[in-house]
């Protein structure tokens, strides 16, 4: 019997993986903060853009994942009582519904790009389908937003649109779901017919569902966009349709092997340590699938593909008027001033931000 065993604390493997996947994720967690903040820096005055929530959820997310592997070593070294109850569940499901949330916006921003260019072709005009193509894939603010008294993380930015106003709404629902779960969790501990552990097995079936259907949005509304990208004839829109191709196939495959695991195992619930006794080394390999294929993977990819700074802030400059004296000499040779004032101005314009 090793000493870890001794302690009650997961095996040396097992450590060792949970150390590496937070790392990971908090390696994930920075880029994306630090990336937020030097894209605010460029667009202080656009307000809230999409670039920037994916950010933010992103960083959020892959935070929360560090937060549970680190507070599952020492959880299962120290006996926390409350960590096989509710404290694992909500620090287990709140990163994944983060996770969640990001590629759900991401994919109400695809179907409104389609949505948009079926309208347009009901006018026949083929200019303005790729316009709104190519333009609804940069991350434009909208007019709301803009303003030079609005250049600080202001929730006032932030401007909504009817099918990011139902991802929100789904969110929540998740989310109050999630608690009532924890709820049951806390509950089920004392006497009575729940059984925490059914409660949380059901739980994550449940996200595992959602999870495949999100997989299966991201694909056919990535075929729509490639298909309608591929019409357009320029350099932006092959980038562009590259982008949307190369995305839509990584969430795919990544979150069907990581609802797979959840649906087949009960991996997910690994915050019960004695797991490790029911799958052993598969373990190992459940856990690699499920939170780095699953997860990491999308995250790090999604972060990748938005990646472009918006175009720096000019600032509007002036030159004062300038006058200029010019001499000439008569017939008699006396000097006859004459005075010729030109004033000369300079104004820079901002380029749109990507």
């Amino acid at each position: 019997m090793t000493v870890s065993e001794n302690l009650g604390c997961l095996p040396i493997d097992f450590i060792i993986l949970n150390v590496a996947l937070g790392c990971i994720n908090s390696v994930i967690a920075i880029i994306a903060f630090v990336q937020l903040i030097r894209i605010h820096m460029r667009s202080q005055q656009d307000g809230w853009t999409r670039q920037k929530v994916l950010h933010l959820m992103i960083g959020f997310s892959n935070l929360g994942y560090f937060i549970y592997f680190m507070s599952t070593i020492i959880a299962t070294c120290s006996g926390w009582l409350c960590w096989s109850r509710t404290c694992g569940f909500i620090l287990m499901a709140s990163p994944k519904i983060l996770f969640l949330a990001a590629f759900l916006l991401l994919l109400s921003f695809w179907v409104d790009l389609c949505h948009q260019a079926n309208e347009e072709e009901e006018d026949d005009d083929e200019n303005s389908i790729q316009q709104a193509l190519l333009e609804g894939l940069k991350s434009q603010p909208h007019p709301e937003s803009m303003g030079s008294h609005r250049k600080c993380f202001s929730f006032q930015c932030i401007h909504l649109g009817s099918r990011q106003k139902y991802v929100v709404m789904v969110i929540v629902l998740i989310f109050v779901l999630m608690v009532s779960f924890a709820l049951l969790i806390w509950i089920g501990v004392g006497k009575n017919p729940i059984n925490p552990s059914v409660v949380a097995r059901a739980y994550e079936k449940f996200l595992a569902a959602m999870i495949l259907l999100l997989s299966g949005a991201l694909a056919y509304y990535g075929i729509l966009l490639f298909l309608r990208l591929k019409k357009v004839r320029s350099e932006q829109a092959s980038s562009e349709m590259w982008k949307v191709s190369s995305l839509a196939v990584v969430s795919v495959i990544c979150f069907s092997t990581g609802a797979l695991v959840a649906l087949l195992t009960d991996i997910p619930l690994f915050y019960h340590w004695h797991l490790t006794i029911i799958y052993g080394v598969k373990a190992l390999v459940y856990l690699t699938s499920y939170y780095f294929i699953g997860s990491s993977i999308p995250s790090a990819y999604l972060l990748w593909i938005i990646r472009e700074l918006p175009s720096p802030i000019t600032v509007h400059t002036q030159e004062q008027p300038r006058a200029f004296t010019f001499i000439s000499r008569g017939a008699s040779g006396v000097c006859q001033p004459r005075r010729w004032a030109t004033a000369t101005q300079s104004q820079e314009s901002r380029a749109s931000p990507i």
